[in-house]
């Protein structure tokens, strides 16, 4: 959400960004609203004043008559209050409507473009392993070792479902426990926050494309089952399994002014991830590179707010999970993401792709997004300015650190061996307790 007033100032900058990022938003339409708006605020404002005047002048008159043509007076002004309020109601509403739908801008640095194919690969760590083999999937991987089954997880949990097993398990879970730690020593603050969440840290963070939950094009779960209110009644709250920690983590400090001293604020969650993928109908529709639930640790900044210093603390979280990736010897590049592949919100913003043999290409594997204060003004999130005592919205940031499926798949099909076995990044062997998984020896980390 953008301030209304640098809406108004900057309408054609809004224009273009909204058709950069191919975006059926009419700027035009909310300026004229807006005016509407303030119409009908000036006009109850008017009348509200109008009324108070009446009962002063009520207790003032002299005489029955001149009484109680005050009152027919106050009858009518009230008439019109009656006749507004419910207007002006109508018009905000419409106008929050529009307001949820307001693009933010993008960077200078940030290149234009339509689609994914137009994203810029800025980094590129080297060349890809070369087998003297055919190289497996992690499908085939998987099945072998005994530590991947689709079938079954399609058995219980649907389409997209599975298990991870034996070594899988160890190796999954070491992932997530070695990107926990290297966020703990790069200064961010730990976390396991709900995945069970109200509506307003959704559309704060903009999980929501619009003001409200809308089934159709948001790739969120809602609960259908009610919950219980303290008293015992039953809540009207609706709940929703979140698709990652960013939203928790955001709106941890919602409605709070923080201290400039204070501030970045750095913050990591762990937390499983539950998306429903409505918009990736038939694609990746194979094992574990799109699923609708997985783990990820994820990180979040809260910032003052200045451009540059939050251009830099992106590059700063970003590059922590550069240095992941190169400590568990994956071949990756980094892109930074054009106008029309980037969501509403979006100022600035780069993906982390690892390579994946058995797809015979990169596969993205992290996002790090600037969004200024556009989610901050939803959340609303302030500080107070160490100088001048004033009050601003912070600047948010996000970054996923590790997510854990398609890492797994990246380590199964880049580290594979010609008899299928897997050797273990030397990194992750203290948490799987091997340095091999497979046949037909395992050998122990001593």
């Amino acid at each position: 959400m953008l301030d209304i007033q640098f809406i108004r100032d900057n309408k054609e900058v809004i224009a273009k960004v909204a058709t950069d990022k191919g975006l059926g938003f009419d700027v035009e339409a909310l300026l004229a609203k807006d005016q509407e708006r303030i119409a009908l605020l000036q006009e109850i404002e008017e009348l509200k004043s109008l009324k108070n005047d009446i009962n002063d002048l009520i207790q003032t008159a002299k005489t029955d008559e001149e009484r109680a043509e005050i009152i027919a007076k106050g009858k009518e002004i009230k008439t019109k209050l009656d006749e507004q309020e419910p207007l002006l109601t109508a018009v905000k509403r419409e106008y929050d409507l529009l307001m949820a739908q307001v693009p933010n801008i993008v960077s200078p640095d940030t290149p234009l473009g339509k689609n994914e194919a137009d994203n810029v690969e800025v980094f590129n760590s080297g060349a890809v392993p070369q087998f003297a083999f055919a190289p497996r999937t992690h499908i085939e991987l998987g099945a072998m070792l005994d530590i991947l089954d689709l079938e079954r997880g399609a058995k219980v949990a649907g389409y997209r479902g599975y298990y991870v097993k034996n070594d899988g398990a160890l190796l999954m879970m070491g992932v997530m426990f070695y990107a926990m730690q290297k966020m703990v020593a790069a200064g961010y603050t730990l976390m396991l926050p709900p995945t069970l969440l109200k509506s307003f840290p959704l559309f704060g963070s903009g999980y929501f494309k619009g003001a409200e939950y809308d089934g159709a094009t948001d790739e969120i779960y809602q609960v259908a089952t009610a919950e219980k209110n303290p008293d015992g009644s039953a809540s009207k709250e609706a709940k929703f399994l979140a698709g990652t920690s960013e939203p928790a983590l955001l709106a941890y400090y919602a409605g709070e002014v923080l201290e400039e001293k204070n501030l970045p604020l750095k913050l990591a969650g762990f937390s499983p991830c539950y998306r429903s993928e409505i918009g990736s109908y038939g694609k990746d529709t194979k094992g574990l590179y799109r699923v609708h639930e997985f783990m990820k640790v994820e990180q979040v900044i809260i910032a003052p707010a200045d451009i540059d210093g939050a251009n830099k603390l992106q590059e700063e979280m970003l590059a922590v999970s550069e240095t992941m990736h190169r400590e568990l010897g994956l071949p990756y590049r980094k892109l930074q993401i054009c106008t029309g592949d980037m969501s509403a919100g979006k100022y600035r913003a780069f993906d982390l792709e690892a390579w994946m043999p058995g797809m015979n290409r990169y596969g993205e594997t992290g996002s790090a997004s600037n969004f200024l204060d556009w989610q901050s003004r939803r959340l609303n999130v302030k500080y107070k300015d160490a100088k001048t005592g004033e009050k601003h919205y912070a600047y948010m940031l996000n970054n996923t650190a590790l997510p854990s499926p398609r890492i797994f798949i990246a380590i199964l099909e880049n580290y594979q061996q010609a008899d299928g076995s897997v050797v273990v990044p030397e990194v992750l062997r203290p948490f799987v307790g091997k340095d091999l998984i497979g046949f037909p020896k395992e050998k122990l980390v001593i």
